[in-house]
């Protein structure tokens, strides 16, 4: 398995690689315009979703555990910089056991749990602007490429969510899984954590296709791409030890918390559409 970046006009199993169409690892200059035009737009705003100079702008994660132990350490990593944006507050909405499935019904548990995290930090749906998303199937069954294809429409089913319960959202950020293949269980073995990407892939090529009035916003676009074949590096040098998970092969250690952790830092302190609202002055 060749990461999704490094495969470029290659295929895997009939399906072209890259991160965005046509092999390519960067969007469409039109859909990356886009999505800076709407990042300059993010700013601080008030409870009722007004802006306000005392406001904020809320950054949220939404998700599995894994991504609950990532984005946690994350948060530790931007607070240390002095530059962060102190308008900017990033909380921690994903949930343990928190499968794609259960993240797909507006009015399920998941949701109660998003609402709990964001009281006692007391601000309100209208202030949350940006997401990093992050989450998949538990012990799916399906082959490729069904799986990737039902999970490409349960991320959509997830991003109108998004929408419908935050009306300031502009930005989402989505990222497959880590690599699978220490898995001791079936939660998420190899090959399936690595077609997950595929459904990312594909939500996003649809949404690039469909970009207009009414599907432009949020704007949606990879995360972090975290995926490496295991201990043969990536082009950028990525590897994934076994030390980077904890017993079951599945859930990051601590070590690999952190390596994921620093990828989300770089991404969001040197993204074009990230700059703007994540740094108090542009570097």
């Amino acid at each position: 398995m060749t990461p999704l970046t490094d495969l470029g006009s290659a295929k895997y199993l009939g399906f072209a690689g890259g991160l965005y169409p046509n092999g390519k690892n960067s969007p469409p200059s039109a859909y990356d315009q886009a999505g800076i035009a709407l990042a300059a737009t993010v700013q601080a705003l008030d409870t009722a979703g007004e802006p306000s100079t005392s406001g904020k702008i809320v950054m949220l994660c939404i998700g599995m555990s894994n991504a609950s132990s990532e984005f946690s350490q994350f948060i530790r990593l931007a607070d240390a910089d002095a530059r962060k944006n102190p308008g900017l507050l990033m909380i921690d909405a994903a949930l343990e056991g928190a499968a794609a499935t259960d993240i797909a019904l507006p009015f399920g548990d998941y949701w109660k749990h998003v609402d709990s995290q964001l009281q006692p930090c007391e601000v309100s749906a209208a202030q949350v602007q940006v997401v990093w998303l992050k989450t998949a199937f538990a012990h799916e069954r399906r082959g490729f490429p069904e799986s990737a294809r039902l999970l490409q429409r349960t991320l959509r089913s997830i991003v109108e969510i998004l929408s419908t319960k935050f009306a300031q959202l502009k930005l989402v950020y989505v990222s497959s899984r880590i690599y699978g293949g220490y898995s001791e269980t079936d939660l998420s073995p190899e090959p399936i954590a690595y077609e997950s990407a595929f459904a990312v892939k594909w939500l996003i090529e649809e949404r690039i296709n469909n970009s207009g009035p009414d599907s432009s916003v949020p704007w949606v676009s990879w995360g972090p791409y975290l995926w490496a074949d295991g201990l043969t590096p990536r082009s950028d040098g990525l590897t994934w030890e076994r030390s980077d998970f904890g017993p079951d092969g599945v859930h990051p250690s601590a070590q690999g918390v952190l390596k994921v952790a620093t990828m989300l830092l770089e991404f969001f302190q040197n993204g074009t559409t990230t700059k703007p609202w994540f740094f108090s002055l542009m570097p």
